[in-house]
């Protein structure tokens, strides 16, 4: 198939939905939302140390309570983005974002870590789907050719509130107690869940027959699924590659502080600054390689799947060095330079949230963008951000920290294969809902 295939349906969508104005409200209050999304999420890293010296953790307990939350986002974000797409986007948002915040805050009364870990659970589950119906919102009212940029920005909030996470956690904790931390930041996510009512949802297309007899039953919605992976490899693809490069983005941010304090002696609260400003370097990565990406696009689309591939490698590549190589490389002992080098890794590393989210949405039918976006959001929850944690802990159980953070950055070439697989299916399939569109 010609590249022409996927751009002639770039032009057909090459509109607002309904004015720019419109368009970059929906941006600004679902950005906002997702920035106490994300602070809510990654406070407690910068409060291991704390909770370990308290309870008498371990590294792969202290995994599980990053971990937990991805699980039960994963587990919730298909059945949250079916009632969305089907009933009210807005309305679900407003929802899950009461659901999380008060669970946040409930974080701050828990007595032990059987506890603590269930209440973690439930901020999971009130944010599952707000990924995912927030990226449909956002791309039904952007023009296409716009889309990977703006997501990235969107996605790149994820990084900005963990980085308000934490290395305000790690203050607040010295000052006024790890278990305030939670309530702090758990507070202004019900103010914004109030105003997102004042976004404005696009209409509900209307489904195919195939499509409205699955919605019927959950195992309808199950076999919906499975067969839109079967015949979408591009998607299928897609999702594996997202994840396999969130496993090294979500051990990287959640072990950082530790790492630092660990083996360079840097106090936790500084500890947690410094691996804000890893994050922070991510969150300018994911909308500067956006915008490489949809450059890169321009003349064919399927170079946007080239150029992650490649990306994920340079991480790879930055990041080992840095965790590991470097020692017997020449990188001095001490912690400048090889910090340098984690917040170039950090740049590169979220180079694949904004561009995969467009890559999904291109080739699901618009009658179902936000179940579509729940699937991607599953694989980026389930097997990338619940898993890098947890195997990080894990590793360092078993090998120590430092030789887990080396050997993490790897699977950034199962993410490089994955995105080579996915570009030679893409105009195919890019094509086969257009067509689908057109004809129904």
């Amino acid at each position: 198939m010609e590249a022409t295939s996927s751009n002639s349906l770039a032009k057909d969508q090459d509109t607002y939905l309904y004015s720019a104005g419109s368009a970059w409200f929906v941006l600004a209050m679902t950005v906002g939302l997702m920035l106490f999304d994300y602070i809510d999420r990654q406070v407690i890293v910068s409060l291991f140390p704390h909770i370990k010296a308290e309870w008498g953790l371990s590294d792969e307990q202290l995994g599980g309570l990053v971990s937990i939350v991805s699980i039960t986002v994963a587990i919730g974000s298909v059945p949250v983005a079916l009632v969305a797409d089907r009933i009210s986007r807005v309305k679900s948002v407003v929802a899950m974002g009461f659901v999380w915040s008060l669970a946040c805050i409930s974080c701050m009364f828990t007595q032990n870590y059987a506890q603590l870990f269930t209440a973690r659970a439930v901020v999971g589950a009130g944010e599952a789907g707000y990924g995912s119906v927030g990226t449909a919102l956002i791309a039904s009212h952007f023009p296409s050719r716009m889309r990977s940029a703006v997501l990235a920005v969107l996605f790149s909030t994820a990084s900005i509130g963990s980085v308000i996470g934490v290395a305000l956690g790690g203050v607040i904790a010295v000052h006024w107690g790890w278990k305030t931390a939670f309530g702090i930041m758990g507070f202004p996510g019900l103010l914004l869940a109030l105003l997102y009512l004042k976004v404005r949802d696009y209409r509900t297309v209307e489904l195919t027959g195939r499509h409205s007899a699955a919605m019927q039953s959950t195992g309808g919605v199950v076999r919906l699924i499975v067969q839109a992976l079967s015949r979408s490899p591009t998607m299928l693809w897609t999702c594996v590659g997202g994840a396999c490069q969130l496993i090294v983005l979500s051990a990287v941010w959640s072990w950082l502080p530790s790492y630092l304090n660990r083996f360079y002696a840097v106090p936790v609260a500084q500890a947690g600054i410094k691996a804000a400003v890893v994050i922070f370097c991510g969150a300018v990565g994911a909308v500067v390689w956006g915008y490489v990406v949809d450059r890169a696009s321009r003349r064919n689309p399927c170079n946007k799947l080239l150029v992650l591939a490649a990306l994920c490698l340079v991480t790879m590549l930055i990041l080992v060095f840095a965790f590991g190589v470097g020692v017997w490389f020449g990188l001095p002992p001490g912690l400048g330079g090889r910090f340098g080098l984690i917040a170039l890794g950090g740049f590169f590393a979220n180079c694949t949230v904004g561009p995969v989210a467009a890559v999904v949405i291109d080739v699901v039918h618009p009658s179902v963008r936000s179940t579509g976006a729940s699937v991607l959001a599953l694989f980026q929850n389930l097997f990338g951000l619940a898993v890098g944690p947890f195997i990080a802990g894990a590793l360092s159980d078993a090998l120590g920290l430092q030789v887990a953070m080396a050997i993490i950055p790897i699977f950034g070439v199962f993410a490089a294969l994955s995105f080579l697989k996915a570009s030679r299916s893409y105009d195919r399939d890019v094509q086969r809902t257009y067509l689908a569109v057109r004809t129904a």
